[in-house]
């Protein structure tokens, strides 16, 4: 199954994609939008050129493992997502994601504008690993 994974931000939104046997989980571009009615159009559209059969998406909880504002915010898009899509969606705890994916930038010395447009794919990409992870052990 392929499933396409979405780390939403207030400007940029990042988009992940697995391989159809979820082994694998590649980046594939940011979405700069603020309206949420067009961000969810373009949603559609990418899952449907991915060939999304499903859809994850990050939630941003606090530490202690609680819901604020942004979570509810994020929420209510993927139920909107859902309607739009007729897909299912599923919400995955996103804590640190955007803090890895700064890590892993750093690894790879990626600076600047460069940083700026990659650091929302990769961690859509980190929130998709996870999730991919947690299924395939709840396979076993």
């Amino acid at each position: 199954m392929v499933i396409m994974a979405v780390d939403l931000g207030d400007a940029r939104t990042g988009i992940a994609v697995s391989d159809s046997g979820e082994s694998f989980a590649f980046p594939k571009g940011v979405i700069y939008e603020r309206k949420k009615e067009r961000l969810i159009e373009k949603l559609v559209n990418a899952a449907k050129e991915n060939s999304a059969e499903l859809i994850v998406v990050g939630l941003p909880k606090n530490m202690d493992g609680s819901e604020g504002f942004r979570a509810q915010e994020c929420t209510q898009t993927a139920e909107l997502l859902a309607a739009a899509t007729n897909l299912p969606v599923k919400m995955w705890d996103e804590r640190c994601t955007t803090v890895l994916a700064h890590n892993t930038l750093n690894y790879t010395n990626t600076r600047g504008q460069k940083r700026k447009q990659t650091v929302d794919a990769v961690a859509a990409t980190l929130i998709l690993e996870s999730f991919l992870a947690a299924r395939k052990n709840n396979k076993d």
